[in-house]
Order: structure tokens, then sequence, then C-alpha cells
């Protein structure tokens, strides 16, 4: 453990850092978090980022973005959790106001067809280490691993939410049935007793804000004059990002039909090519592809458009997870959760083995990709290096090789 104070500038910087070279979407960024926060800085276990997985896999919204504010939250409270979430966000924001700038500028996406060809395989090859450094931790029978392989195998041919959402609930259940054993003080049956947690000044006083911003959103059209056409227009961006993000369940790739009818279908924000290149440019940038957002925000109304679409995306479940990791932290010694997290814990590393393989076959699988994939694999495992250095590495050999 750091033997120094943690401070909240540490926390900027390194998510700062990671969502600058997080290509490849959720399970890598999570994946570099993991490299970076669990093995290196030994600031928090790995079953901690596992409980973060799992309880960000049953809210609604951007599922890395919601690791991690639980992950901020867990080291540093309110303001941890804000601050990890705006370094995060910052590179891939910035990235994408650039890409979209020159996109409706031009009338093109840029080429980066043969980077990403390159780095994709690295990002395989990365979470592939955490989710093996995984299982040397947290699975330790036989029951287990048949959980972690089930769990693969079904997210790797379903990409149903439905379909996670059953892994997720089943494993649980699985994991009590299992390893629950009754404590054997009947008066207490989680082990211990909850008192009663408080929330902070910080989040009580940005609760409070973000709440009087809503109020004004919705019922400041009363007596705003309807020739007011900005404000009604980012009126309507931040009630239609923020009630996307608080009303689509599953995250990434499971989100987008929904997006695209409500983007495309019924408000015609975009052409059905534009929110395709949203998504494309999504891919390409670093971190989740809900900094599409960024792109329709721009779209609309320029950088005030961008940054209202992004934080209306991302903070609302934000906040709900800061709140839902509050009372997990009242319940966190529960023998109940404990066993129902020892069956959860094999079936979420069994979904990050499969974004492995999903990621690796997206590349268009050749005997470049294999070797490529092969040696990089090897030396993560042997040398552990910071992904800082693999990513830009591997995106240059593939511009080279591809």
């Amino acid at each position: 453990m750091m033997q120094k104070p943690l401070k909240l500038s540490y926390l900027f910087f390194t998510f700062l850092k990671i969502g600058s070279i997080s290509f490849g979407g959720f399970m890598s960024l999570i994946s570099a978090v993991q490299k970076q926060v669990v093995d290196k800085d030994k600031l928090i276990s790995n079953e901690e980022v596992l409980d973060g997985i799992s309880m960000a896999s049953v809210l609604p919204g951007p599922i890395a973005v919601n690791v991690i504010a639980f992950i901020g939250y867990r080291l540093k409270g309110t303001k941890g959790a804000l601050v990890s979430i705006t370094g995060i966000l910052l590179p891939a924001f910035l990235l994408m106001l650039i890409l979209s700038e020159l996109y409706f500028r031009f009338g093109n996406v840029p080429e980066f067809g043969a980077f990403f060809s390159g780095v994709l395989p690295a990002v395989s090859a990365i979470i592939i280490s955490v989710a093996v450094g995984m299982i040397k931790k947290n699975v330790s029978d036989c029951k287990q691993y048949i959980l972690v392989a089930l769990a693969a195998v079904i997210t790797f041919f379903s990409k149903s939410y439905l379909s996670t959402l059953g892994i997720i609930i089943v494993s649980a259940f699985v994991g009590y049935l299992l390893y629950y054993s009754r404590p054997v003080n009947m008066a207490d049956p989680v082990g211990r007793s909850i008192r009663p947690r408080h929330f902070s000044k910080g989040f009580t006083l940005t609760g409070t804000v973000v709440l009087a911003l809503l109020v004004l959103f919705i019922f400041l059209p009363a007596i705003i004059p309807e020739n007011s056409a900005p404000f009604w227009l980012h009126r309507k961006i931040m009630l239609t990002f923020s009630g996307m993000s608080l009303s689509l369940f599953g995250g990434g790739y499971v989100v987008i039909p929904s997006m695209q009818k409500i983007i495309v279908d019924t408000l015609h924000w975009l052409t059905n090519k534009e929110f395709v290149d949203a998504i494309a440019l999504g891919q390409v940038t670093p971190g989740p592809i809900f900094i599409s957002a960024t792109f329709i925000g721009f779209r609309l109304a320029g950088f005030l458009g961008a940054l209202n679409a992004t934080l209306s995306i991302f903070l609302p479940t934000a906040f709900l997870m800061i709140i839902c990791t509050r009372f997990f932290a009242s319940i966190n010694g529960s023998p109940i959760l404990k066993a129902a997290f020892k069956g959860l814990r094999p079936a979420i590393i069994g979904m990050i083995l499969s974004a492995s393989a999903t990621i690796l076959l997206s590349t268009g699988i050749s005997y470049k990709t294999i070797v490529l994939f092969i040696v990089i694999l090897a030396i993560v495992i042997k040398y552990n290096p910071d992904p800082v250095y693999i990513i830009p590495v591997a995106g240059i050999i593939g511009l080279i090789l591809f």
C-alpha cells in the first residue's frame, strides 16, 4: 500500500493517463485501471474492482465510467469519484471535439484502420493478462472455474444485455447456494451491525447544484420566451441524453440500436450515416463508446452542445453509482453478499475473457494479427509493462505491418 496520503491530483492524472490510452472499450479501460491502481499502486483490491463491475453491470448508463466512479469514491469519496470521472473522460472528449470539427468541415472520417489493426490485438492481450491475474486471486475451486467458462461462452455467443443480466443474477444466486453458511449468531443475520451511513458535505452540495440545474431546465420554460432558441435546444439536449443515460442498460454496443432510434428516427438530429460515423469515431477514440454523445452535441450546438451532451450522458448515472456504492459499503460484510460474490466474480472474469476474444476477432484474423497478439501477451505476462507504452507501440507496428 502507498504510505503517502492519497491526493486528488493523483486520481486526476492517473485516470487522465489511463483515459488517454484505453482504446478498445470498457474492458480495455478496466484492464488499464487494474494494472495501475491494483497491481502497481496497490490502492484497491481485485475483489473491489470486480464488485464495481458487478454493480455497474446492473445499473443503467455507461458501465466503464460507472466503474471509475465506484473506484474513485472508494478511494477518496465523492470528490474522488468526480475527479476520476473528469480525468478518464477528458482525453476522449477533447479528441472527439477535434475529430468532430474535422468531420463537419471536410466531410469524412480520418483513416485509422492500420493503426487500430495493431492496437486491438494489444488491447486483447492486456485484457487476457488481467483476467489471468484475477483468476489466480479470485478463483479457487472447480465450481468457480466452471462459472468462468460458462460465462465466457454465453457472453461470447450472445450479445444481448438480457443474457448479461441473466449471467449476473444466476451466478450470484449460484454463489449463494454453494457458499453461504448461516451465521452462528441468529440475532445478527448479516454477521455484524450495520450503522446508517451519511453522505459527505461535498456530495450533498454537488447533488444540490445538479438538482437545482435540473429544476431550472425543466421549469424555466414557463418564463423563457419560445424564440430563445439556444435555451430550448440545450434543454432538449440535456433532457434527452440524461434520459438515455438513466434508461439504457447494458452499455457499449448493446445500447447503440436504442440510441439510433432516438437520435435518428425520432429526433432527426443526425442522418443515419452521421450516426454510424459518430459510433465509428467513438470507437477510434480512447474511453467509452458513449463519448459519441460529444459528436452529436457538437453537431447540434458546437462546443457548448458537446459539453452539455457529454455531461448529461455521464453524470446522472455516475451519481446513481455513488449512491449505490455508499449503501454497498454498509452491507459489504454480509455473509450472504460474500457468498453471492463468490459466484459473481468468476462470472465477471468469464465476461472479461469473452470481451478479449471479441476485440481480437474484430480486427480480422490473420497470421500477422495472431503473431502480434501472442508476442504482446508473452511480454505483458512476463514483464508487466505499463499499457501507456504498449498501446502506442502496437499502433505504430500496425501502421508498418498493415
